[in-house]
């Protein structure tokens, strides 16, 4: 039940901050075609699992406790994707470079497809 409130509580305060952050950036780049903002926290989450995950690793002082709250509550309620680039990262570490490859085309092919089929079935619905 602590681990449950531990992600609950990082996740509304990181879902907060993307939302926080993706307006700002966007508010000042209005006219760019490029979606900044999304860009942005995407890179920045996965900068701090990174920051976050070597901390964990080389210098052990966060607490599993701890851990859980950045990573899977914060980062998760801020950008999905901090958990995509360290799994992406954790397959190319263990010498999986050939998985790593197939699970990053796979997941963006297959998001990208989902989402225009859901999409196109709710429109022609009804």
């Amino acid at each position: 039940m602590k681990e449950l409130l531990l992600v609950a509580i990082g996740g509304a305060l990181g879902a907060c901050g993307r939302y926080a952050l993706t307006g700002l950036i966007a508010g000042r780049t209005a006219a760019a075609k490029f979606p900044l903002g999304t860009f942005s926290v995407n890179v920045i989450g996965c900068l701090a699992a990174g920051i976050i995950i070597g901390l964990a690793e080389k210098q052990r002082i966060l607490t599993p406790e701890m851990k859980l709250f950045l990573t899977t509550g914060l980062l998760g309620g801020f950008t999905t994707y901090s958990a995509f680039g360290v799994e992406t990262a954790s397959l190319i570490k263990r010498g999986d470079i050939l998985m790593a490859a197939i699970y990053v085309v796979a997941t963006v092919i297959t998001a990208l497809i989902a989402l225009w089929l859901a999409n196109a079935i709710v429109k022609s619905a009804g």
